[in-house]
C-alpha cells in the first residue's frame, strides 16, 4: 500500500455490469428466452471512465473503448456517456446526462448518502481502502471502498461524502460495480476540468420526477432505468 497522500491525478474507473443477474431479472415467464439470451451474451459488460481530481475540484467523463463491445438492448445504460463535474470548494455538482432520447444537465449540490463506516479493510490499487454502506433516495443499497490517502471526498459518477476518496462502490440492485484499476499522480491541466453545459437544465429531484413519468410505460424496467439515470 502506498504511505504518501495524494491531491492531484486521474483514476481510471472500470464500470463492470453482470448482465447475466440482469436478464435473471426481467421477466420469470419466458426462461426459454433467458437461457438463450445468457449463451449469446458475455457475463459481463465492462467500460471505463476517467477521474480527474485536485483539492479543489474533480471531473468524471467516459474514458477508453470497451474492448468487447455488447450490442444487446438490455445492455445499454443511460450512464454510459455521463459527465459529472464536482467543485469541492462550492460543494455543488454539475453533471450532463443522455437519457435515452434527452439530455440532461444536473446543477445541483452534491448528494447526500447516509453512510455507515465499517471495519473491512482492502487494498485497491495500492491505496489501503475501508468499507462504508450507504442508503440513496430511501431504498438503493450501496458499498463503498474509499481511502484516505486520497482526501478528496468524491468518487465515480456522483458518489461522494466519505473522509476520502472511493476507489470502489457497488450498486447490488443494478448488478453494477466500479473499481479504480489505475491511478496517475501528476498535476491535471485546468483545461481538463471543462464544465458541461449541454442539457435540460433540472435538480436532481426534478430529473428522477420526469424520468419516472416518461417510463411509466415500461413497467418493471423503468425503476432500473430510473436508478441508472440517477447515478
Amino acid at each position: 500500500a502506498r504511505a504518501q497522500h495524494t491531491f492531484n491525478g486521474k483514476i481510471e474507473f472500470e464500470r463492470s455490469t453482470n448482465l447475466h443477474r440482469t436478464i435473471d431479472q426481467m421477466d420469470d415467464e419466458d426462461k426459454e428466452w433467458i437461457e438463450k439470451m445468457r449463451s449469446q451474451i458475455p457475463k459481463h459488460n465492462v467500460h471505463y471512465f476517467n477521474y480527474t481530481f485536485t483539492p479543489q475540484h474533480s471531473i468524471y467523463r467516459p474514458g477508453r473503448e470497451q474492448e468487447k463491445p455488447v450490442n444487446f438492448w438490455f445492455a445499454r445504460t443511460p450512464a454510459g456517456e455521463n459527465i459529472v463535474y464536482t467543485d469541492f470548494t462550492t460543494g455543488k455538482v454539475t453533471a450532463q446526462k443522455q437519457v435515452y432520447e434527452e439530455k440532461f444537465l444536473v446543477k445541483d449540490t452534491m448528494r447526500k448518502i447516509k453512510w455507515k463506516i465499517e471495519d473491512e479493510v482492502r487494498t485497491i490499487a495500492e491505496y489501503k481502502c475501508r468499507k462504508a454502506v450507504g442508503i440513496m433516495y430511501d431504498s438503493v443499497y450501496v458499498i463503498a471502498f474509499y481511502t484516505e490517502d486520497i482526501p478528496a471526498s468524491g468518487g465515480p459518477e456522483m458518489f461522494s461524502g466519505l473522509p476520502g476518496m472511493i476507489l470502489q462502490v457497488a450498486v447490488p440492485r443494478l448488478h453494477t460495480t466500479w473499481i479504480a484499476t489505475k491511478i496517475e499522480y501528476n498535476k491535471p491541466d485546468e483545461k481538463e476540468f471543462e464544465i458541461p453545459k449541454r442539457g435540460k437544465e433540472v435538480t436532481q429531484k426534478e430529473m428522477y420526477t420526469t424520468i419516472s413519468s416518461s417510463l411509466q410505460r415500461w413497467g418493471k424496467f423503468a425503476n432500473r432505468a430510473v436508478w441508472w439515470a440517477l447515478l
